[in-house]
């Protein structure tokens, strides 16, 4: 009998590995969710990162998803130190000279825009706001994703990443999620979210 293919979208929170097992005394997803052992994370978020990670056992996914040819969309809510201006949001779209897997790497254009209006619930721990009085967010969409790609880039125009969250993946989003929510999703749902189609 075929094992059943099963699709979760969840709300990683802060401070929570992308993988079921703890490890260096940080909590893993298996202390928020009892799964299948063969279901895992497609891809992965930082311990320090937040937001929206797919689950499933369907290995076909984690293939097309990680694959760098196929040039996903992922799109990150990025709150930043200081006040971001046209000239470092434009170098942004434009890309950035960052250091990944300790090679020199220019990154491709992104999407970009500072976002006026954010209404989403302060983490846990929050954000130190005497440290870092004034801060702006933003909208960051990439088709790649080099490790910790985001703070890189952020940095990299002067503005240091205080909070980031992936909030969608193609058309797949993140909300109404809350930090810790599971959702179950079909595959069909799924497919089409992500633009894919296995025929």
């Amino acid at each position: 009998m075929k094992d059943k293919l099963l699709y979760f979208i969840i709300y990683k929170p802060y401070k929570i590995l992308s993988q079921f097992s703890d490890e260096d005394g940080n909590r893993g997803l298996g202390s928020l969710y009892k799964l299948p052992k063969d279901v895992y994370p497609v891809g992965r978020l930082d311990l320090d990162s937040e937001g929206l990670l797919l689950l499933t056992n369907d290995k076909r996914i984690n293939n097309r998803l990680l694959d760098p040819k196929n040039g996903h969309s992922r799109t990150y809510w990025v709150e930043v130190e200081g006040e971001v201006k046209a000239d470092q949001l434009q170098a942004l779209q434009s890309g950035v000279e960052i250091n990944a897997s300790g090679k020199r790497f220019l990154t491709l254009p992104s999407q970009a825009e500072v976002l006026t209006a954010v209404s989403i619930e302060e983490r846990e721990p929050p954000v130190n706001r005497k440290k870092h009085p004034k801060t702006t967010w933003m909208s960051i969409q990439l088709k790649e994703g080099k490790n910790r790609q985001v703070r890189k880039m952020t940095a990299k125009v002067g503005h240091p990443t205080l909070r980031l969250l992936r909030v969608a993946i193609e058309d797949l989003s993140l909300f109404p999620l809350k930090p810790g929510d599971i959702r179950q999703i079909s595959q069909k749902a799924l497919l089409s979210k992500l633009h894919l189609d296995f025929g």
